[in-house]
């Protein structure tokens, strides 16, 4: 986000004429239809959807190449040798935590089934929060559709890892605790499937949220010396904006493990209703 401030301070200097407007920040935030903020992308529309590759999707498809890339790097390595080293030890390192201190505790018995793609949920949502925090970046994670997306598949596992492992109605009768009078059940059936729908909500909102937010305050910093035209604040505004920029790393590192975290603990409460 920081090296977009040539961007952002041309922006500034065509608009502080008109008064402290701030909607340039949403420009450099929302998604865009121009690739690298430069390139022009072609509109492409199907039976009235707009199907237009968007700079976000670039992203998504930049960071899904690279997991591959490394993940082949790391498969090809343990052919040779069963010692990782460079690359390699440095992956398994966060493999093993996401097993061991992950999955692991919130699914219990049986985690091997999901270990695959709370893995693949891990790397992505990691690596495309850290390409919004390089040069030209894009953050696709703090896209709505995005992170909607992922917790949707992560709902549908969910409940397909439940009814696997329950039945189908022994799933849905088992979310309503044993012992509740007669009369509560409708209410209590009620509240139990809006507890379902309020989980994703939660994951796609959190995940939305916290990566919008960090690139927000950045750019409001570095806009202060504008909006107030001084330059005097300046030394301050940057300086701040680089502490952001720094917990930004911190939070695009607790925010890829806390909706794995949920994800897997979701996980865990669909398939072992019993504990």
């Amino acid at each position: 986000m920081i090296s977009d401030t040539t961007q952002v301070i041309d922006s500034l200097a065509a608009t502080q004429s008109g008064g402290e407007d701030t909607s340039w920040i949403l420009h450099h935030i929302l998604d865009s239809k121009y690739i690298l903020g430069v390139i022009p992308s072609p509109e492409i529309y199907l039976f009235g959807i707009d199907l237009t590759i968007t700079n976000h999707v670039v992203f998504m498809w930049i960071a899904a190449a690279i997991l591959f890339i490394v993940f082949r790097k790391v498969a090809n390595s343990y052919k040779k040798s069963l010692t990782p080293k460079g690359v390699s030890n440095f992956m398994e390192v966060l493999i093993l935590f996401v097993r061991d201190e992950i999955v692991k505790p919130t699914i219990g018995h049986g985690y091997e089934k999901f270990l695959p793609y709370l893995l693949t949920v891990f790397f992505f949502i990691l690596t495309c929060n850290f390409l919004g925090l390089i040069p030209g970046g894009a953050t696709a994670t703090s896209n709505i559709s995005v992170t909607a997306s992922l917790a949707v598949i992560s709902f549908i596992v969910t409940q397909a890892g439940g009814i696997m492992k329950n039945g189908f109605f022994g799933y849905f009768k088992g979310l309503i605790p044993s012992g509740v009078p007669g009369w509560l059940l409708p209410i209590m059936g009620i509240v139990e499937f809006l507890g379902l729908l309020t989980k994703p909500f939660a994951l796609a909102v959190r995940l939305f949220a916290n990566l919008t937010a960090g690139h927000i305050v950045i750019y409001a910093l570095l806009g202060l010396i504008f909006i107030l035209k001084t330059y005097y604040v300046a030394p301050v505004s940057i300086a701040f904006a680089l502490f952001i920029y720094m917990l930004e790393i911190l939070v695009s590192l607790i925010q890829a493990y806390i909706f794995t975290m949920l994800s897997s603990l979701f996980i865990g409460m669909a398939v072992h209703q019993d504990h």
